[in-house]
């Protein structure tokens, strides 16, 4: 399942940059003062840090999918969490999909544009939002985990 995730949202994020480079859109308005289409090319990483560090930024992305591939099949063969699992999955896919462009583009192809409750929030893409639903399931993964640790220890002190 996990190789299906990492596949599907690779593939998500890739198709949706190629439609939007192609259209060139300067801004599109999809939910007024909220939600925009805007094509922005991104040498850095998050909020446009590291800006022009390409070597950099592909040769830790490449690290990071090593670790999280590595913990993936690990938690495969030991039977892990099934939500570790697919954050994990998401992960992988959202550095991927970034390090996809970096290689061949030698920077990141974002386009969502959000102003919630007026912010406005940095122009992001689908591997970004791969890497943060990711992220939030790691640590959901892990409050479950210390909550049921916690049961656990309520029940045998009684």
């Amino acid at each position: 399942m996990e190789w299906i995730i990492i596949a599907a949202l690779i593939a998500a994020d890739q198709i949706t940059k190629y439609l939007v480079q192609i259209s060139q859109p300067m801004e599109i308005e999809v939910i007024p003062k909220f939600f925009y289409i805007t094509y922005v090319k991104n040498d850095g990483a998050a909020w446009n840090m590291l800006s022009g560090k390409q070597v950099f930024l592909c040769v830790l992305a490449g690290a990071a999918i090593g670790v999280m591939l590595y913990f993936m099949l690990k938690g495969k063969r030991n039977h892990g969490a099934k939500m570790t699992q697919a954050a994990l999955a998401c992960m992988i896919a959202g550095a991927a999909g970034n390090l996809i462009d970096r290689l061949f583009l030698n920077y990141v192809r974002d386009f969502l544009h959000f102003y919630p409750f007026g912010y406005d929030f940095p122009v992001f893409n689908i591997a970004d939002a791969a890497l943060t639903i990711g992220v939030i399931l790691l640590i959901l993964q892990s409050i479950i985990e210390e909550v049921q640790e916690h049961q656990k220890k309520e029940k045998i002190n009684g």
